[in-house]
């Protein structure tokens, strides 16, 4: 299997570029385009386990749309094959105290890179 080949590595970049824009300025409609539209697709939270995209939809429509700008550290995004990666990373939210780990698993889907799988944690620090 062939890890991180440079133009796959470069799609999934750009996807996950377009995911983090689409987090921090709330557009609602490119997050649920981001996702799977399945069943199957998990989302845990903070404080919420989302089963399934009408679950992730429903969660994204009620949030709250202020202080969601972050910065990331640490990022690592890999591809395994074409068609399969991960990204990780940690974030800090303007004035916030508290250190936030991100993962996502990433599927090309129809031609299309998609969240399968999502994971956000805080700790104390």
């Amino acid at each position: 299997m062939d890890f991180n080949r440079p133009e796959v590595l470069a799609e999934l970049q750009a996807a996950f570029a377009r995911y983090e824009d689409a987090l921090v300025h709330n557009k609602v409609d490119v997050l649920d385009e981001l996702f799977w539209d399945s069943a199957q697709t998990v989302r845990y939270g903070v404080n919420e386990n989302l089963y399934g995209i009408d679950a992730i939809r429903d969660f994204r429509n009620a949030r709250s749309a202020v202080g969601l700008a972050r910065t990331l550290q640490r990022t690592v995004i890999t591809t395994y094959g074409d068609d399969f990666g991960t990204a990780m990373t940690e974030f800090r939210r303007e004035g916030g105290d508290k250190l936030g780990r991100q993962s996502q698993t990433w599927c090309r889907i129809d031609g299309r890179w998609l969240v399968v799988a999502a994971h956000v944690s805080l700790l104390s620090t």
